[in-house]
């Protein structure tokens, strides 16, 4: 006799997965011919594209006090955030940053899953709300583009291929365009475009490198980006716990899957196994399986599971953002007192880090004394110290730099100039002595505030040490 049990067992059960969903037991690529989803949350994502693409494409026309708002110009070694310019000296600022950044990814995962890669990844954007759509619009949705790549090679099929991969590489070259010109700028983009390619053989050599680069994963490399070369799908397991929100199945409510048929007791869930959640996600996996590392939190099978539970008359959210234990203990997902501390530790790093960014100092000064070198007598009633001076000049204009002595009676004598030349997003050095009566000197090593002036305005105070006899 057969029981209840075995009767009922889902048709979709799998045995344990030792690959990923794109490749198959031998190892050769799985296509994902991913349907076209409809419902709220692809719209939603749909209005907020739009909203990252006109960032993406018009933020290196924003400039702020004359420079661009996002410049990461790595063969120059010069790297502008905000309208802030930052040189190598500025290194421990990115160090900081970058560890900065690690944190929050950990944090933020840890409380909402891969939020980010869903709804804000440029990978993610790019490919569905914009490669994906201009696939669907030229070869049709999955069940066309399956039945195309089974097709001969006649002359619809070479017409369709060739205009999809045109666009593909039409839309490339454009975005190779905009991602140069967060390299090298707007104005040096301009020039490789308008002057002649000969005189601009690096520049033009990259744009092509970066659109072949960007053809290659939008229209072949796709979702493997996600699932096999980015690093944070990888770090999920070890990030996410049974609290994290997640785009996870609701087994409890779901289970047995199948479809009761006229006349019989209904012993299933509510989930009637048509693998509608299948059938539009990007990356090919099976959401009823738990959360898994290929899922990208994209929604798509939220919309889709909730389309089928309308047309069914059953509630809405048998795939939905909740945690594991949310669904173990049946409860609605909540913003919990964890939760709400990660955010606020999430936002405090962040305050941190832009405190440090915007209230870093346009002038770095270093004031040392010339080594090998002790005090010099001036007459019979003063006493002078040679220094060196070192100053970066993170500003947009030229400072004529002067150096005045601050609560001290003394005086300060520039070798050369009466003031020290610093160019603009450079920097410029000097030698000066600073002269105080033996009266004024106390100790062997006496502490000096010494004020750097463009013209009556202080830019800077730099402590430094000045040495002396003892006259006392």
């Amino acid at each position: 006799m057969i029981s209840a049990t075995q009767k009922i067992q889902p048709k979709s059960a799998e045995s344990f997965r030792d690959r990923i969903a794109t490749v198959d037991e031998k190892g050769k690529r799985n296509w994902i011919y991913a349907h076209k989803p409809k419902g709220k949350f692809y719209k939603i994502r749909t209005y907020l594209s739009l909203f990252y693409f006109l960032a993406f494409f018009g933020l290196p026309f924003v400039k702020v006090n004359g420079r661009p708002l996002f410049l990461f110009n790595i063969p120059d070694a010069k790297f502008i955030l905000f309208g802030k310019v930052f040189w190598p000296q500025d290194f421990f600022i990115l160090g900081l940053g970058m560890i900065t950044f690690i944190f929050f990814i950990i944090l933020f995962t840890a409380a909402f899953g891969r939020l980010f890669c869903g709804w804000a990844c440029p990978q993610t954007n790019f490919m569905e709300m914009m490669f994906r759509k201009v696939e669907y619009w030229i070869e049709g949705d999955a069940t066309h583009q399956k039945m195309l790549a089974k097709a001969p090679w006649d002359s619809k099929k070479i017409m369709k291929k060739t205009a999809k991969h045109l666009a593909f590489y039409l839309l490339s070259f454009i975005i190779s365009n905009f991602f140069l010109a967060y390299i090298i700028g707007v104005k040096e983009l301009e020039k490789i475009i308008t002057e002649p390619v000969t005189n601009h053989i690096v520049g033009f050599s990259s744009l092509l490198i970066f659109s072949g680069v960007f053809y290659a994963v939008y229209a072949f490399f796709r979702e493997q980006a996600c699932t096999v070369v980015c690093p944070y799908g990888r770090l999920q397991s070890v990030l996410l716990d049974k609290n994290s929100m997640v785009v996870a199945y609701d087994y409890k409510r779901g289970e047995p899957r199948g479809i009761a048929k006229k006349n019989t007791e209904n012993i299933f869930g509510d989930c009637i196994d048509c693998f509608a959640c299948v059938k539009v996600c990007p990356t090919g996996i099976d959401i009823r399986n738990g959360v898994q590392m290929e899922c990208v939190g994209c929604t798509a099978c939220i919309d889709a599971c909730d389309n089928i539970m309308d047309k069914i008359g059953k509630p809405r959210g048998l795939i939905r953002y909740a945690s594991e234990n949310s669904i173990e203990n049946g409860e609605p997902l909540k913003y919990t007192s964890r939760m709400k501390m990660y955010s606020a530790l999430c936002a405090l790093v962040v305050g941190v880090l832009s405190v440090i960014l915007f209230t870093r100092k346009d002038i770095d000064v270093t004031v040392m004394r010339t080594p090998g070198i002790l005090f010099q007598e001036r007459g019979t009633d003063s006493v002078s110290n040679l220094y060196n001076i070192k100053l970066s000049n993170k500003t947009l204009s030229e400072i004529p730099l002067t150096i005045k002595l601050e609560d001290e009676k003394g005086k300060i004598e520039i070798i050369g100039k009466p003031y020290i030349d610093v160019a603009k997003e450079g920097q410029g050095s000097g030698s000066f002595f600073i002269v105080l009566p033996k009266k004024n000197i106390h100790d062997r090593k006496s502490k000096l505030k010494l004020g750097l002036y463009e013209g009556d305005k202080q830019i800077a105070v730099v402590n430094t040490n000045f040495l002396g006899p003892v006259t006392d």
